[in-house]
């Protein structure tokens, strides 16, 4: 499954004011894995940036006034998010943004729900814990996901942070060691690295971060099928003790508690 932690940034609170989104930022999820892969973009909005909104990103007009216009970046967006499931806290808010700035287009570009699914984690954090603050800072403080990088919003390192706190939200990001071997890590390059499937786009329209790429290419890391040894030693299994699955159980009757029912191990 593909998803898309997403966040944005803007000149002010209304799009119906007039106001404009000013960065974009994308992080890919597979299969509930944090890839490499970034959709990163400023963008000149064409109009004055409201003072408030620049104590809160620290975005300026100056900053801003050479980047790429929407327009220019819209096809290398919605490549990138198509097909996928969006993850945006207070999804009402950049979905409006987004839909706004598909409109100002006038050639039938439709909504952003044409192109993806969208999932709201502040509305599933209200669900979750009712009665209590559901901030992004909130959650993090809540799920133990560091924010200190946080002095100001950014719309790429918010949604970096948001990755980390949906996954701890529904249930954590597992990862599957197979071999701990000097090999590990997938793909590699003649020169030990892994091997870079880059795609160019228009310039200053999406980088990735990080990587050595640039600032204006989308970056993957595949790694290969690896096949395992048959001649290797059988494994070793150890069986857990009652007293060990008693507090297995026990931790799964919690998490199911705290997730409202939704622990994925007890299904």
């Amino acid at each position: 499954m593909r998803q898309i932690v997403l966040d944005t940034e803007t000149t002010g609170l209304d799009p119906k004011a007039g106001h404009r989104i000013i960065e974009i930022g994308c992080v890919e999820l597979l299969d509930r894995r944090i890839t490499q892969n970034r959709f990163h973009v400023y963008i000149n909005p064409e109009r004055e940036i409201d003072a408030g909104a620049i104590e809160v990103h620290g975005l300026t007009n100056e900053f801003l006034a050479g980047m790429p216009v929407f327009r220019n970046i819209a096809d290398d967006f919605l490549n990138f998010i198509s097909g996928a499931e969006l993850i945006i806290h207070n999804a009402a808010f950049d979905v409006g943004f987004l839909d706004h700035e598909l409109s100002l287009l006038g050639e039938n570009r439709g909504r952003i729900a044409d192109y993806c699914g969208i999932c709201d984690t502040l509305a599933m954090a209200r669900k979750n814990h009712p009665g209590q603050r559901n901030s992004l800072d909130a959650l993090c403080k809540r799920y133990n996901v560091d924010n200190s990088r946080r002095e100001l919003h950014g719309a790429l390192l918010d949604a970096e942070i948001l990755a980390d706190v949906y996954l701890a939200m529904t249930g954590g990001q597992i990862t599957m060691l197979l071999e701990a071997d000097a090999e590990s890590g997938g793909a590699r390059g003649s020169d030990g690295g892994f091997e870079r499937f880059v795609v160019n786009s228009s310039a200053g329209s999406v980088h990735a971060q990080p990587g050595p790429l640039g600032a204006n290419s989308v970056e993957r890391e595949q790694a290969a099928p690896r096949s395992v040894d048959t001649a290797r030693p059988r494994l070793r299994v150890i069986r857990s003790t009652p007293e060990e699955a008693e507090a297995h159980a026990a931790r799964l009757e919690a998490i199911a508690k705290a997730s409202s029912g939704n622990c994925l191990w007890s299904r």
